[in-house]
């Protein structure tokens, strides 16, 4: 492939082209970035999967001047594995632009056909006909079970929640949020006995049995778990800072505090947050 010499007149722009010639020139053999030129899809991938988690950041925090620059880091992703293939002759960005517009063409032909107005219910069971007579169209081996093509590189929350959903829908699954909530008071009580035993596997292991069935109430609860959880280490942090802001009013930190101190502090912080909700 001929090496693309950058531009010096190149300026920023709303047209894709430009990122796409950005792109080129960064990957340019003789003349692009170096760092950039040691990259590849697998050293790329994890970036790919941080800028994703970061959009999700900006819209947790409904900022959406930070959402706008987030969503550009994730669009240089695709821009970016897409000129590797490109590289290799597997692919470029207007195949990967044409097999998308295409994949939503095909599958909404409520909207782009003549199958008229359907419920959200009825379009997903619609998606997931026409998702399974493209993998028969391309030949693909019949799956391998209910759990088959559960990606293994998801997130283990969402990885569990999506093996859940897989089991719930042929019936594998409880009726009842308070039985789940049994089953959490369970494998809590089975960490109890693990960790008497001291062996560190059976305790992981339990505590695994834990979260999977927290995942599980979360479920039923109609309660994003990974959600959930963001907002819980969130206010983990707002609580810890205002522990080392009253620490450092004394000229102290948390490492010179004792435990006591620092849950008083907590409780502190706890009780402000109380008094703020009920003000607003």
């Amino acid at each position: 492939m001929p090496e693309q010499k950058p531009s010096a007149s190149l300026t920023p722009s709303r047209d894709i082209a430009r990122l796409l010639e950005i792109m080129a020139a960064l990957r340019a053999p003789e003349s692009g970035c170096p760092w950039d030129l040691q990259q590849d899809f697998a050293s790329i991938a994890p970036y790919t999967i941080e800028e994703a988690y970061e959009v999700a950041d900006a819209i947790e925090r409904g900022d959406l001047d930070h959402l706008k620059e987030e969503l550009g880091d994730l669009l240089l992703q695709v821009v970016f594995h897409a000129r590797m293939a490109e590289e290799c002759g597997a692919f470029d960005f207007g195949a990967v632009t044409e097999a998308i517009t295409s994949k939503l063409l095909r599958r909404h032909p409520h909207v782009f056909g003549d199958l008229g107005r359907h419920s959200p219910a009825e379009v997903q069971g619609l998606w997931a006909r026409i998702k399974a007579e493209e993998k028969r169209a391309r030949g693909a081996a019949p799956s391998q079970g209910v759990l088959a093509n559960v990606p293994i590189a998801l997130p283990a929350l969402t990885r569990a929640l999506k093996l859940q959903e897989k089991a719930s829908g042929v019936g594998f699954d409880w009726n009842d949020p308070r039985a789940v909530l049994a089953k959490i008071r369970e494998e809590a009580d089975e960490i109890e006995q693990a960790l008497e035993t001291k062996d560190q596997r059976e305790v992981a292991s339990e505590i695994g049995d834990l979260l999977f069935a927290v995942v599980n109430l979360a479920r039923h609860a109609s309660a994003d778990a990974e959600a959930a959880l963001r907002q819980t280490n969130a206010k983990f942090e707002r609580r810890f800072r205002f522990i080392e802001q009253k620490l450092a009013e004394k000229g102290r930190t948390p490492a010179g505090a004792s435990l006591e101190e620092m849950d008083r502090l907590w409780d502190e912080a706890k009780a402000a947050e109380r008094t703020a909700e009920v003000s607003v």
